[in-house]
């Protein structure tokens, strides 16, 4: 605590030292949104790291692991410990090195693909990794729970060509709806009797259900599920001719992963894309397996209790609820419920237009980037400016969402867009700075060295710094008064346009306010 003090002038409140407690127990710590996590890390990091093991501490995405190894780096730093960072696409040079260091940010990702890379070292010398001693895991019920059992895969190109799901969707495109059975609920799909006598007719078959046809049947199932289950959109989304699968959980685009066992290519076909090669698997691993692999598990959330017994049976966990630093004041409603749509939507827009008129920033999620875009459209029509924040627009997230506390702003987003970004009441200066410097011609590199906490005596970078700074706190100044009119109009408001699938999302999107 003195040495963040010293170095960050940041003191750890007493809740967070109760909450470092609890992670140093290997246990969970649920912590309200916005009450420090990624300080609270320090303190079992640095303890635990004295053994000379190594800890790794895991986020949720690149940004937050380059930040926090550079900005709580500080710290470790002063006490005279090593900081690593792995960030994809680094060489194995630097991956040993910052597995070496006595703690390492990371994403979840990047360790267990790493995990599987040293696994098929064929030379002692070829590993990365030295062990896996203790593991803090932010945001642990998005990965221990919503991602459990993604499996993560390493494969090589399998010899077959793309012709075969070309001529598969050419039949898919014959069946009427009798031809098919769909399982609307478990999302299952497959060809009823008249179905088969078709498929038979289309490939010249005796007989689909014979051994030797196994494989085109299954090629049959995939292009069910691509034409009739899966939805551009929603599942997926088509970027510069690539189909790019779109997180259940997040809403956002993850790019370089691709479905299995064929059903990727099958909806490569059906979007009129390039059909990929099939893969074949040399390393696979859940997440839910990997991080049994620690001797000691810790994690932090916002979001834990609703899962406790799940935390406790899979992975012997258990959770403690550690107190908020001030009294919670936030009001959470009670769930409205419409009959009809159209009427939810109506009631919404009316909410949103009263909000608007006192200058009450309104945040509304929503659970898909069709419904996100359809908000948008009656917004449009009634004339209300607003941003829509969904996989689309990945880039601009953590902008769009700083500024989502602006006295009038109206934000769309999906659910958990943007998330370990604050959202500041009035509007957030570290971005407004960000944006001024751009606009005075600095760089993406100066402004990223500019805000980054890098040691350096570069006389360039310190001058840039001076001036973000001086930028900075002429923002802070300006927005006080903004931020004050935002509390008087009631502060931010937060409509869910529906219950998501799991109860923890939906609190996620309540503790923006």
């Amino acid at each position: 605590r003195e040495a963040s003090k010293r170095v960050l002038n940041m003191r750890h409140f007493d809740v967070q030292l109760v909450g470092g407690i609890v992670l140093h127990q290997g246990r969970i710590a649920e912590m309200r949104t916005g009450e420090g996590k990624t300080l609270v890390a320090t303190l079992p990091a640095y303890l635990n790291a004295l053994s000379g093991k190594g800890v790794h501490i895991v986020t949720v995405n690149d940004y937050l692991a380059k930040r926090d190894a550079e900005w709580m780096g500080k710290v470790f730093r002063f006490l005279g410990m090593k900081v690593g960072c792995i960030l994809p696409n680094m060489s194995f040079a630097d991956k040993k090195e910052a597995y070496a260091a006595d703690v390492t940010y990371c994403t979840n990702n990047e360790l267990g693909f790493d995990y599987l890379r040293d696994n098929m070292a064929t030379n002692l010398n070829n590993i990365m990794q030295r062990g896996h001693n203790f593991a803090i895991v932010d945001e642990v019920d998005s990965f221990l729970i919503d991602e459990a059992r993604t499996p993560l895969f390493i494969s090589a190109p399998a010899e077959r060509s793309g012709e075969i799901y070309a001529t598969v969707q050419r039949f898919t495109k014959t069946l009427r709806p009798d031809d098919y059975v769909i399982d609307e609920k478990d999302k299952h799909i497959y060809l009823s009797e008249q179905g088969v006598e078709k498929a038979e007719r289309f490939f010249r078959l005796d007989n689909l259900g014979d051994a030797e046809n196994a494989d085109l049947s299954g090629k049959i199932n995939n292009a069910l599920r691509a034409n009739f289950i899966m939805a551009r959109d929603q599942d997926y989304i088509v970027e510069n001719g690539e189909v790019v699968i779109v997180d259940e959980f997040t809403g956002r685009k993850m790019a370089g992963r691709r479905y299995s066992e064929g059903l990727h290519q099958a909806i490569e076909a059906k979007e009129g894309v390039k059909v990929e090669h099939e893969s074949k698997t040399l390393a696979t691993i859940t997440f839910q397996n990997y991080f049994r692999l620690y001797k000691k598990l810790s994690g932090m959330t916002g979001t834990a209790m609703t899962e406790s017994q799940e935390f406790q049976e899979i992975y012997s966990l258990d959770v403690v609820e550690i107190p908020t630093n001030k009294p919670m004041i936030r009001i959470d409603n009670h769930d409205l419920v419409y009959k009809t749509e159209a009427a939810k939507y109506n009631a919404l827009i009316n909410q949103v237009m009263e909000c608007h008129e006192k200058g009450q920033p309104v945040l509304v999620g929503t659970v898909s980037i069709e419904k996100s875009e359809v908000l948008s459209k009656l917004l449009k029509s009634r004339g209300i400016k607003h941003e829509v924040l969904n996989a689309k627009f990945h880039e601009k997230e953590a902008e769009i969402v700083a500024q989502a506390g602006k006295f009038g702003a109206v934000t769309i987003a999906t659910n958990m867009a943007g998330r370990g970004t604050d959202i500041m009441l009035g509007g957030n200066s570290e971005f407004l700075a960000k944006a001024a410097m751009r606009r005075k011609g600095y760089s993406e590199e100066m402004i990223v060295e500019a805000t980054g906490f890098a040691e350096t005596d570069d006389e360039e970078i310190l001058a840039a710094r001076k001036e973000y700074a001086e930028l900075e706190s002429s923002f802070k100044e300006s927005i006080k008064e903004e931020a004050e009119k935002v509390r008087e109009a009631g502060g931010l408001y937060i409509i869910g346009t529906e219950r998501h699938d799991s109860r923890r999302i939906d609190n996620q999107l309540r503790g923006r306010s």
